[in-house]
């Protein structure tokens, strides 16, 4: 594999596992907040609508190919993570509410499109500072 496509391949599956493990955190949280038990079970219970949203996320935007940026793979990863989990939950007898899908864009959206934007601001500053 030539060099480029290996240096893609590594950070989408980089992006890829930060995004999966943010949404892991995003549970554990959520499910902490509630005090539910059943740890590990209970957080992929919990996870997995959101990880399945979020691969439709990156299959719609084909966020492989620049899985970093905010605009367009952040925003349709984040996007597909909260719909995709809402209507998966929804499907499978889960609870949905309001509340709950206020919390999730908010807080998949401080999680999902925060990292990428630091990222963004870093790889900014660098460029100022070589141009300098």
């Amino acid at each position: 594999m030539p060099a480029a496509k290996s240096n893609l391949a590594r950070t989408a599956l980089i992006a890829g596992l930060a995004d999966a493990i943010l949404i892991l955190v995003f549970a554990a949280i959520g499910r902490d907040a509630h005090q539910r038990s059943e740890v590990l079970t209970g957080v992929f219970s919990t996870a997995w609508p959101f990880l399945a949203g979020a691969a439709l996320g990156w299959i719609a935007v084909r966020a492989w190919r620049a899985p970093f940026q905010t605009w367009p793979a952040g925003v349709v990863v984040w996007l597909g993570t909260v719909a995709g989990g809402m209507l998966l939950r929804a499907a499978t007898g889960q609870t949905v509410v309001l509340a709950f899908i206020i919390v999730a864009l908010i807080s998949l959206a401080i999680l999902l499109l925060g990292y990428r934007a630091v990222i963004a601001l870093v790889a900014r500053v660098r460029r100022r500072s070589r141009q300098s």
